[in-house]
């Protein structure tokens, strides 16, 4: 079989058919000072199989293009969807609620035109590869490749428009092929300008294909924080003005508390195994250099710390930011990474706390 007849009979997964909900047209019954929101358009009715929350996913793509993230873009009510509520109500200065009450679907309804999901036509391009499959585990096997390229179409795919393969499954259907020419429903992860000031021409490619926004503010300095497990971006007035959601530290390495400064970034960086400062490698394991690619250990950006052998950086496991621990660093997924990265600059402070 030819490598092009594998790729049309690859299929988004292993679900069944998607449904959605009637809520995904609008913020359904928020009052505002004089009005109550009109009754929302309903869809016609869908095929039985998972359904997809896009009133959830809508909130989180308007706060994701806002500046606050949740991560993975899934529809669900997950801690770091709540987290970025949050982030974006101490942004307005509204109650720190963690939930889309009243006047948070009051501050948000002016963004009620996003489209929670695009539907796209497949391009060669986003199909294209290397791909990895499957990547070792071992440190030492992973320098021995040419690059830590996604493991499929489908894991690229979902990396680009910042959600799951699961989710891209949920959307479309076990049926659907990966092939060019495919129209897809994706998470509306698009972003408003690609007119990045961008020389490294290989990180521009990146930062292009992560869907990153080249309009992005300019960080006085970061805050992470510890106890609330997201990374902040202030301004000069000390307001929040974009948030991630983070992996930091362990009982083994924990978060270095404390004022740093980034030094400088590193794009599409290999990576340093260095047994002693990697919680649970192996007796007599050897250093070794793992080469680049989105599933590199610390993923397209290592933004270097003051703190030696610290970092924040980007993971090729988005699905568990915030769910594990990391070896003392600071971890976002791929494209929060990248869209940090362009806040910030050699000399921006970067203040660790509990």
């Amino acid at each position: 079989m030819s490598q092009m007849e594998q790729r049309d009979r690859a299929l988004l997964g292993v679900v069944g058919l998607a449904t959605v909900t009637a809520a995904a047209l609008g913020f359904a019954g928020a009052p505002t000072a004089d009005a109550q929101a009109p009754e929302p358009k309903r869809q016609a009715a869908a095929p039985a199989g998972p359904k997809v929350d896009l009133a959830t996913l809508k909130a989180q793509v308007i706060l994701s293009k806002l500046g606050f993230s949740s991560g993975l873009l899934d529809g669900t009510n997950s801690a770091a969807f709540k987290g970025a509520i949050r982030g974006f109500q101490e942004s307005r200065g509204l109650g720190r609620s963690g939930r889309l009450d009243a006047p948070t679907l009051a501050a948000l309804r002016r963004y009620d035109a996003v489209e929670p999901v695009k539907t796209i036509t497949l391009a060669p391009q986003m199909l294209s590869g290397p791909f990895v499959n499957p990547i070792p585990k071992d440190y030492g096997e992973q320098a021995k490749l040419p690059g830590l390229a996604y493991r499929s179409p489908l894991e690229k795919l979902a990396e680009m428009f910042h959600t799951s393969p699961a989710m891209l499954v949920a959307l479309n259907s076990r049926e659907t092929p990966l092939r060019p020419g495919q129209q897809i429903v994706v998470p509306n992860a698009l972003p408003s300008s690609r007119a990045y000031d961008i020389d490294d021409a290989t990180w521009k490619r990146t930062v292009a294909y992560l869907n990153v926004d080249a309009r992005q503010p300019t960080a006085d300095h970061v805050v992470v924080d510890e106890s609330e497990g997201v990374l902040k971006v202030m301004n000069g007035e000390d307001r929040v003005i974009a948030q991630f959601p983070a992996t930091m530290g362990s009982a083994e390495f924990p978060l270095p508390i404390g004022e740093w400064t980034i030094k400088g970034n590193a794009y599409n960086p290999d990576w340093k195994f260095q047994p002693e400062l990697i919680a649970g490698s192996k007796p007599g394991a050897k250093e070794a250099v793992v080469p680049p690619g989105p599933n590199n250990p610390v993923g397209v950006v290592w933004m270097d710390l003051s703190k030696p052998h610290y970092g924040i950086h980007g993971t090729p496991e988005p699905q568990n930011i915030g769910k594990t621990e990391s070896n003392g660093c600071i971890r976002l997924t791929n494209w929060d990474a990248a869209r940090l990265s362009m806040m910030v600059k050699p000399g921006t402070k970067a203040l660790f706390r509990k």
